[in-house]
C-alpha cells in the first residue's frame, strides 16, 4: 500500500465512519452515547435518493437503541404491519405483530431521502460531527492508527488519522474497493427497474400497512414490489434476471409498465396510477467481501454484503451490523481485548445466512411454495413471520436455527399437499 501524501494537513480523531446512511448514523450515535469522539464523512449532500424503502420491524430495535425512535415515530411515515404476497389469484399475508420472536411488530415504509436525513440529523443532535460532500480517495492501514485521504467538494484534500474506521458507505463500498476486499457474490446477476408513482389505489384488498410482493403469474423468478407511502405515493419495481428483459422495450418506463400489465393483481390495483417519475435501473447489486474486518477497520451493511431486495433485509442487516460493531468497538477503545471475528463477523453472518436461505428458497420456489401454502399451521406461520420481520438472528426459532433443513422439509410437505 503506497504511503499517503505527507504534505497535506493531518487531523486526529478517535472514530471515523465512512457514510451517513442508516448504518453510519446508527453506529455514530451509539458510539457517541458511549462517550467516543465520532466523525462521519459522507460523499453526498442529504437529502438524497436511495432505494430500499420498506423497513423490517427489527430495524426499530436499533433505532430505539440509538435514541432516535421518538423522532421516527413523529415523522409521519407510513405504518407497516407486515407483508402481503400475490401470485395470480392467490393472496396471503403475514402480520409482523403476530410472530414467534419478541420485539417490535409494526415498523414503517419510508421515502429514504427523508428517513436517512432524519437519522443523520438525529446523530448530529447527539453530538456526532458529519461532513457532507467529502469522499475518501485513499486509505493506509499499515500503521497502528489508520490514515484516510479525504477530498472536499471544493477539491481541497487532507488526511485523518483515527483509532478505528467503520465503513458504512453502502453501495459505494469504499474500503472494499480501496483495500481489494471485494469478492464475487454467488447470486445470479439480476436487475431491478423501479420508480415512484402517485398510486391512486382504491382497491379494497390493498393494505397500505403492508408491503405487497407479487410473483409473476408465469415466470416465478420474476417478482414485483409495491411499497405504499403515507402521501398517496408508492415505490414500484420489478426484479428479474437479464434474460427476462430480452425482447422488452429499452425504455425503462415502457419496460416496467409492460411487466406490470402481465400481473393481474397489479394491473387491477394500479389502474388509476399516475406515472410521473422516470424509471431507474439498478443491476448487479449482490455483493460480497473477503473479510468483514481487518486491523483498524470493520465493514457495515451493504459495504460488506448485499443479498437481494426481495425481503427488504438490507437496512436491517446494516443496522444490526452497526449495533454489533459499536458494542465491540466501544470495548476495544476502552482497553479490552476483543476478537472481531468471533464477536462480530461470525454472529453477524449467522443472520445473514438465514436470510440467504430464504432468498435462495424464493428463487428456487421452495419458499414461495411455503408462502402461498393455504393450510399452514399457525405456529409455523408465526415463525416465518418473525424472519420476514427481520429477526433472523433468533436461534430459538427453529426456522432460524435449522433454516435450510426446516425449509426443505416444509416445502416438500407443502408441495405434497397441493
Amino acid at each position: 500500500m503506497a504511503p499517503l501524501d505527507s504534505q497535506l494537513d493531518l487531523q486526529q480523531r478517535e472514530v471515523v465512519i465512512i457514510g451517513a446512511g442508516p448504518s453510519g448514523a446508527i453506529a455514530g450515535a451509539l458510539l457517541k452515547r458511549q462517550g467516543h469522539d465520532v466523525l462521519i464523512l459522507e460523499r453526498q449532500r442529504f437529502p438524497r435518493f436511495s432505494i430500499g424503502e420498506s423497513l423490517l420491524s427489527h430495524c426499530l430495535d436499533f433505532v430505539e437503541e440509538a435514541g432516535m425512535l421518538e423522532a421516527v415515530q413523529a415523522a409521519g411515515f407510513q405504518t407497516k404491519h407486515g407483508a402481503a404476497f400475490g401470485w395470480g389469484e392467490r393472496y396471503t399475508e403475514f402480520d409482523f405483530r403476530d410472530k414467534f420472536t419478541e420485539g417490535h411488530g409494526s415498523t414503517y415504509q419510508v421515502q429514504r431521502a427523508d428517513f436517512d436525513k432524519l437519522l443523520a440529523d438525529q446523530a448530529e443532535l447527539q453530538g456526532v460531527e458529519i461532513r457532507y460532500e467529502e469522499e475518501i480517495i485513499a486509505a493506509d492501514f499499515s500503521s497502528p492508527r489508520p490514515r484516510l485521504h479525504a477530498r472536499r467538494n471544493d477539491g481541497s484534500e487532507y488526511h485523518i488519522e483515527a483509532a478505528f474506521v467503520l465503513d458504512a458507505s453502502g453501495y459505494g463500498r469504499v474500503l472494499p474497493r480501496l483495500l481489494d476486499l471485494e469478492a464475487p457474490s454467488n447470486f445470479p446477476v439480476r436487475r431491478a427497474v423501479f420508480t415512484h408513482i402517485e398510486d391512486r389505489i382504491d382497491d379494497p384488498q390493498f393494505d397500505r400497512n403492508k408491503i405487497l410482493i407479487t410473483t409473476h403469474p408465469e415466470l416465478r423468478d420474476v417478482w414485483y414490489w409495491t411499497i405504499p407511502f403515507s402521501n398517496g405515493r408508492c415505490s414500484l419495481g420489478v426484479v428479474a434476471s437479464a434474460e427476462r428483459y430480452e425482447g422488452r422495450p429499452e425504455d425503462l418506463d415502457a419496460c416496467l409498465k409492460e411487466f406490470v400489465q402481465e400481473a393481474p393483481n397489479l394491473r387491477r390495483i394500479l389502474k388509476n396510477a399516475q406515472w410521473d417519475t422516470p424509471a431507474r435501473l439498478i443491476g448487479g447489486y449482490s455483493a460480497n467481501v473477503k473479510s468483514l474486518h481487518g486491523p483498524g477497520f470493520a465493514l457495515l451493511g451493504n459495504a460488506a454484503e448485499f443479498l437481494d431486495p426481495v425481503f427488504s433485509s438490507g437496512v436491517t442487516i446494516a443496522m444490526r451490523s452497526s449495533s454489533m460493531a459499536a458494542a465491540v468497538l466501544h470495548r476495544q477503545l476502552s482497553g479490552e481485548q476483543v476478537d472481531w471475528e468471533t464477536e462480530f463477523a461470525v454472529p453477524l453472518k449467522r443472520g445473514v445466512d438465514t436470510f440467504r436461505t430464504y432468498v435462495e428458497g424464493w428463487y428456487d420456489c421452495s419458499f414461495q411454495d411455503v408462502i402461498y401454502y393455504e393450510h399452514a399451521q399457525p405456529e409455523i406461520r408465526r415463525m416465518i413471520s418473525s424472519i420476514l420481520a427481520g429477526y433472523a438472528w433468533d436461534e430459538k426459532n427453529p426456522y432460524v436455527a435449522e433454516s435450510r433443513r426446516r425449509l426443505r422439509v416444509l416445502a416438500e410437505l407443502c408441495r405434497g399437499d397441493r
